[in-house]
């Protein structure tokens, strides 16, 4: 499961470009949010139109499918960045020191090397959809209201390939934990333990005064 996690700061080159990877992270993870936000106006609008004025959003079903990658996928790296991302951890929350950075470090691996897979097949699937010598670019569309889908299907590999970065820079992190021995090693999610949340959250607070 997912737990209070804390990512450290310094000057190395690692922690400059987790710095740098952030606010692309966070840009995706916004557009995720406006994407949701939108789809909240659209229910409206389309009840409202139907309840009052028996004329629904025509598409509505289109615009949900065309706005799912955005919503499920584009801040799958933010939360991969801070250790938010839903996650078993009982076995690894027991463990310390360099036996938890190599499974930390395996893991991550193991992530990754899915990922670049299904990196290059999403933009192989959006490849197929994506002709500039046909009308809106498109090679298919949706059923209702014929909205272009390689929009969609472009979504995917570009969140994959962000997520692919932040791989690479906690792959880094936790194999410079491990070999260095590291107690708190920067651009990697650290759990924080009950005292540690309340201490970061008095701090923020006070911070805010």
């Amino acid at each position: 499961m997912a737990g209070s996690a804390a990512v450290l700061e310094d000057s190395s080159l690692l922690s400059r470009l987790d710095r740098a990877l952030l606010p692309i992270e966070k840009f995706c993870a916004l557009l995720s949010g406006i994407a949701i936000f939108s789809l909240m106006f659209l229910a409206a609008y389309s009840v409202t139109g139907r309840k009052f004025f028996a004329s629904p959003l025509a598409g509505y079903v289109d615009y949900i499918e065309a706005a799912m990658p955005i919503i499920a996928i584009m801040g799958v790296s933010y939360v991969q960045r801070d250790g938010t991302h839903v996650r078993m951890d009982m076995l690894v929350s027991a463990l310390k020191g360099r036996m938890l950075w190599f499974f930390e470090l395996v893991s991550v691996l193991l992530i990754l090397f899915l990922i670049v897979a299904l990196t290059w097949g999403a933009w192989d699937h959006f490849g197929r959809s994506f002709d500039c010598a046909r009308p809106l670019c498109s090679r298919d569309s949706s059923i209702d209201i014929g909205l272009p889908i390689w929009p969609s299907k472009l979504v995917v590999p570009i969140a994959f390939a962000v997520l692919c970065l932040r791989l690479i820079l906690q792959a880094w992190g936790y194999g410079r934990a491990l070999i260095l021995g590291l107690e708190n090693p920067v651009a990697v999610p650290l759990n924080l333990s009950v005292a540690e949340q309340a201490r970061l959250e008095a701090e923020a607070l006070d911070g805010a005064d």
